[in-house]
């Protein structure tokens, strides 16, 4: 006869287990429940403190908008201003006014309640760390909580998913064994039964690590009001993502797919994405981006400026390396060749060859065999375009797309030759050319001709509606005000330029002339400035791109010269220059110039004089040409045009040079400005050195020489600077 292999007291112990591990993920599910209960009192606060404050900004006269007879001027004489004064006062109080009367006061309240429903409906929260109030901080720690315990929840559903779906079977055939008696008198092959099933179910059950997770669970909610801001700090988007998420309403998630047409949200929605290796998270509007591109396959991205073309692009590139494609292409401005590089380095785990300059032939040859993402230039394609027919590519992302919209220029062609190797292009510009229709129609129509030619019929603006109806298979836009209503409204992004050589000879010659305030103007002090320096020509893109957004630049540097360079530039379109000899009302006028210009045009200012005590609200676009000793000088200058008053959101452009002394300078800067974070107060952040000192600067510059030295022999040296 087989012997049992286990006696009542282990059947115990599995049923115990099987209990506390099914009690854990209930304890997982109800403390998930209360976290979203919190966060969704936490808005509720906030969204009736928000609520009301917008409530009192809207006129007494609204309440007259469908022209009803209500007499808003007699309630403006009385001290009713606002919508608001009207909804916190009684009925007596407003019957009493003279020539008011009980039905009109009834009519009143009606229609404040009515205005009052509809923005307590829709009123958006923006989350802002210099707004630390009561309500905002319980807001965003318990969002805090509730991410740090998201993992934990996750492990939960994970172990729900591995408690054995037959435990309930499994405990009726081992509990055969329970009692000595009857296990005599079972067959031999219920007996083996019981026994492998003991075995079997005691491994399952080792398997799900229930204590940690228990452990973790009894540690969720111990967070201080600091820490939760830093989280905050530190990554606000996983904080919106939950938000977005939880109450969408109060936080600009749009569930229609952003302007999609039904048929198209719903092929887009249920496209799965795959996106390990991704380094960063993704907002709502992004995912639905990256779905429409992989899901439509040949595409124009028209994201506004800030939105993340380059972080969707590349998070259907990590997609598609992930389901087994190999090489990737991007063709952008020279210009932003590196800044693609960064972003693709530091933001996945794809490699990446920039195929540009005289190695050119040799990093194609290495992206061929070896993969990943190639980066290049629309004027380094030409070698490029003889590649083997049956040579595939993952995808082509062209950048700035409409530099291709001259279908009959040789760049175009060229571009278009390279995409027969894909069945997937992404085009993607942040430049409006809906307000062009020709050039977008030839646009699209090098994606997908079938769609540009039916659109070509409702081009016009009687059938608007039908047009963006007809391009919504290959055409996807979302502006800012659109879809990130919470978003600060200052977005800064860093624009590194490669040296042109004639950038490089003069900067070699002023870094091995010791001075350290020439080579601080790496790029401007290029003779040949306006054909040839590297800032330069990107600070023309952004201004192009500027003026197609209906914006206006506010451009700072610490040199004068630098200064009247970009005025030589711009020429008619710089307004004037702000320096420290300008008297105040000279000034002013300039401002005023300034106030009164059309969209593309520039103001040049000294950043320690312009920076300072100046309304500029008209800008919307601030470029730094030179990276500054401080930081509190830069935000002090953007803080120009980032003030009360400014209605749209501000864009800060940073010009800096690639294997400078700039790449150190910014070094510095952010590691001070990351200290200056971690203080509490004004007080305390004012004692702290932020500028770079004398021995800093001597440091940066010998090491910037002896990495010269040996980049370069003697004799080649002295043809630089010679």
């Amino acid at each position: 006869m087989i012997k049992r292999a286990y006696k009542r007291s282990d059947i115990h112990e599995q049923v115990k287990s099987l209990e506390f591990a099914r009690n854990t993920v209930e304890e997982g599910r109800k403390l998930n429940g209360s976290l979203t209960d919190n966060i969704g009192k936490a808005v509720d606060l906030v969204a009736e403190k928000e609520y009301l404050k917008v409530l009192k900004t809207i006129p007494i006269d609204e309440i007259n908008a469908d022209k009803s007879g209500i007499r808003t001027g007699v309630l403006k004489e009385n001290g009713f201003l606002t919508v608001f004064d009207v909804l916190r006062a009684d009925m007596y109080r407003l019957a009493s006014v003279y020539g008011i009367g009980e039905n009109m006061a009834s009519r009143a309240k009606i229609i404040a309640q009515r205005i009052a429903a509809d923005i307590k409906r829709n009123v958006k929260i923006r989350i802002n760390s210099d707004d630390r109030n009561t309500e905002y901080t319980e807001l965003v720690r318990s969002v805090a909580v509730y991410l740090r315990a998201k993992g934990c929840f996750e492990r939960c559903n994970e172990l729900d998913s591995r408690i054995p779906a037959d435990a309930e079977r499994n405990l009726k055939i081992i509990r055969r064994a329970s009692n000595p008696v009857k296990w005599l008198f079972i067959p031999d092959a219920k007996r083996m039964e019981a026994i492998d099933t003991f075995q079997k179910f005691s491994w399952e059950l080792k398997q799900l690590n229930t204590g940690s997770i228990s452990d973790e669970l009894h540690t969720v909610g111990t967070i201080s009001d600091i820490q939760a801001w830093e989280d905050f700090s530190t990554n606000s988007v996983s904080f919106y993502n939950v938000l977005e998420d939880l109450v969408p309403e109060h936080f600009s998630f749009s569930g229609d797919g952003y302007g999609l047409t039904e048929e198209i949200r719903e092929e887009v929605e249920g496209t799965a994405l795959y996106l390990n290796g991704l380094k960063c998270q993704l907002r709502s509007y992004q995912v639905w981006g990256v779905k429409y591109i992989l899901k439509r396959q040949k595409v124009l991205l028209g994201d506004e400026m800030g939105l993340g073309k380059t972080i969707q692009a590349l998070a259907a590139m990590v997609h598609l390396r992930n389901i087994g494609m190999t090489h990737f292409l991007v063709i952008c401005p020279a210009s932003v060749i590196i800044n693609w590089c960064r972003e693709i380095e530091s933001k996945s785990d794809l490699s990446v060859v920039k195929i540009h300059a005289s190695l050119k032939e040799l990093a194609y040859a290495k992206w061929k065999e070896e993969g990943g993402v190639a980066v290049t230039n629309y004027e380094s394609l030409t070698g490029l375009i003889n590649m083997e027919p049956e040579f595939r590519i993952g995808m082509v992302v062209v950048d700035e797309a409409h530099y291709v919209k001259n279908e009959s220029a040789k760049r175009s062609k060229n571009v278009m030759e390279i995409c027969t190797h894909t069945d997937r292009i992404l085009f993607m510009t942040g430049t409006p050319i809906e307000n062009n229709v020709d050039e977008m129609l030839r646009l699209l129509g090098c994606l997908q001709p079938r769609v540009a030619e039916e659109a070509r019929r409702f081009s016009t603006t009687a059938y608007a509606d039908s047009f963006k109806e007809k391009i919504s298979p290959v055409y996807y836009r979302r502006k800012r005000e659109d879809v990130l209503a919470e978003l600060p409204e200052l977005i800064q992004m860093q624009e590194w330029c490669n040296m042109t050589p004639e950038d490089e000879r003069q900067y070699i010659r002023d870094i091995m002339n010791r001075n350290f305030m020439d080579a601080r103007r790496v790029s401007w002090r290029n003779p040949d400035f306006h054909n040839t320096s590297s800032k330069v020509l990107r600070l023309k893109e952004l201004v192009d791109l500027a003026r197609e957004d209906g914006r206006k630049i506010l451009i700072f540097s610490f040199f004068l010269d630098t200064l009247q360079k970009v005025s030589d530039i711009f020429g008619p379109s710089c307004v004037g220059i702000i320096n420290g000899s300008v008297p105040p009302d000279k000034r002013q006028e300039i401002i005023d110039r300034f106030d009164n210009a059309p969209p593309g045009c520039v103001l040049a200012a000294q950043i320690q004089s312009g920076g300072t005590g100046l309304n500029i609200q008209s800008a919307s676009v601030v470029v730094i040409c030179e990276p500054q000793y401080k930081p509190s000088v830069e935000s002090q200058a953007i803080s120009r045009a980032y003030r009360m008053g400014q209605t749209r959101n501000v864009l800060v452009h940073r010009l800096l040079c690639t294997n400078t002394i700039e790449e150190r300078i910014m070094q510095i800067l952010w590691a001070k400005q990351e200290e200056f974070n971690t203080f509490a107060d004004d007080s305390a952040a004012a004692r702290m050195d932020m500028e770079l000192d004398n021995n800093a600067i001597s440091s940066m510059m010998e090491d910037e020489i002896r990495r010269i030295r040996e980049k370069y022999t003697e004799e080649q040296l002295n043809l630089l600077t010679g």
